[in-house]
């Protein structure tokens, strides 16, 4: 058995792994890559396999850069099965639609080529089969498990078992003690382990300070009577800052007075999946869901959910807050907003995910003085703040502990989805801890699961 890697190699988007067991070809994943024109020009070339030749795809997640190129890979002759949880495979279909419509728009703005067709993605939709968590099922010889990752709705680890083997893939793996979701689960004793690395060489803040954290840079940006923008990734990241709001204005009653939007088509959309699949909530979750709390609405929250209704936020005085994606702001409604307000030294970004490189959040966060969006240069004058503890993905502490969490750490790990140094550094560390063959795949490289 091997594993080719055909994407997330010394990068963090494009999640795209080959599984040969000597019997089946099965891809886990086969994400967009994000983050610039070069970048993007990827998802347009070849995959590096046949997809014709695929006799299964495997999902960990829904997120664009882990199922982003599927409806291509459909277009380009894959008809097998396409498996992943149940949330996994509804919230698929809302961002390959999203990411249509958005291909589309910038398609008839700048020319950039579509990737894929709507008749695509209703293909793609008719090749998916939904699977429970901790319920196995085969792919001819191998059997596949599903367990929870703790990182979105419904996302998952992966471990196959073939011919006395046991490989793992950790697709992302989540943060500790997030709202709403259960925690990560164990690793199995696995033989081979696919990685993830996306902050293998840093602590993210105690997750005990994150309400405060946020709490206070939106006071803060009350204070400065500005807009308070947070380009946030429309499937976790939103519901869990409005978990938080939630509880800051209905139970702690500590959120000031102001108007917040929620200006995310595809968040907005997703909604109806998160209040069908209550099983995947955590503890306190389910105790809030069976009183009754919606703890995705309350008083100060309105829903644009049109273009005319996010138009006339424009309108509302400030001080306000909007959340809309996309969360790198690469594409979305966020660009119109950032476009209006970066310049306004009153106002503030506030940064609550990981920011590929070449994408616009990058270089904001980097520090980026002038910033060029729909072919137009913005000074950047506002205030811009990150909350590392509001992260999906675990840090370095997190990531070397679930390694060994099976009691037993595997012969060896590859590291994905990360950008060299924290790649690098997570692979030292896990060597260093247990004694494994840790290895930073290259884009195209076979590895040998022994």
């Amino acid at each position: 058995m091997n594993v080719t890697f055909f994407g997330a190699a010394h990068e963090v988007t494009g999640s795209c792994h080959l599984v040969d067991t000597g019997a089946e070809k099965i891809l886990f994943d086969c994400g967009m890559f994000q983050g610039g024109q070069f970048n993007e020009q990827k998802n347009h070339e070849d995959f590096g396999f046949d997809p014709a030749s695929l006799d299964a795809v495997v999902v960990s997640h829904a997120h664009l850069d882990h199922t982003g190129r599927i409806p291509k890979l459909v277009r380009d002759g894959f008809r097998g099965p396409i498996y992943g949880t149940h949330g996994t495979l509804e919230l698929a279909e809302l961002i390959w639609k999203d990411a249509y419509h958005i291909m589309k728009y910038n398609n008839k703005k700048t020319g950039d080529p579509v990737l894929y067709t709507e008749e695509d993605v209703t293909r793609a939709m008719s090749q998916c089969h939904a699977q429970s968590y901790r319920t196995p099922f085969s792919i001819g010889s191998a059997t596949i498990v599903l367990k929870d990752a703790g990182h979105i709705f419904g996302s998952s680890f992966i471990e196959l078992t073939s011919g006395g083997k046991t490989i793992a893939f950790s697709g992302d793996m989540g943060n500790e003690n997030v709202p709403i979701l259960q925690d990560s689960e164990a690793l199995s004793p696995v033989d081979f382990l696919i990685c993830e690395s996306t902050y293998g060489d840093r602590l993210h803040e105690d997750e005990r300070m994150r309400k405060d954290i946020l709490l206070e840079l939106v006071k803060e940006g009350v204070r400065r009577g500005g807009t308070i923008m947070m380009p946030a990734f429309s499937l976790e990241r939103t519901q869990e800052i409005l978990y938080m709001l939630d509880e800051m204005a209905e139970e702690d009653k500590t959120l000031p007075q102001f108007p917040i939007f929620l200006d995310s088509p595809l968040a907005i959309d997703a909604m109806p999946t998160y209040t069908t699949y209550t099983d995947y909530y955590d503890k306190d979750a389910k105790e809030k869901h069976m009183q009754g709390n919606d703890f995705f609405k309350f008083k100060q929250l309105t829903i644009t959910r049109t273009v005319e209704e996010s138009k006339a936020i424009n309108t509302v005085p400030s001080p306000k807050m909007i959340i809309a994606g996309s969360g790198m702001m690469n594409g979305g409604r966020i660009m119109h907003h950032a476009m209006r307000y970066l310049s306004d030294p009153k106002s503030t970004l506030i940064i609550v995910g990981y920011q590929a490189e070449g994408t616009l959040g990058r270089r904001l966060y980097e520090g980026a003085e002038n910033v060029r969006i729909f072919n137009e240069h913005i000074p950047v004058h506002c205030t811009i703040k990150a909350i590392g503890a509001l992260s999906a993905h675990g840090d370095q502490d997190k990531m070397l502990d679930w390694i060994g969490s099976s009691g037993t750490a595997p012969q060896k790990v590859c590291f994905v989805h990360g950008d060299d140094h924290a790649a690098t550094e997570l692979a030292h560390k896990t060597r260093d801890r247990y004694g494994v063959k840790t290895i930073v795949p290259e884009f195209g490289e076979k590895v040998e699961v022994e």
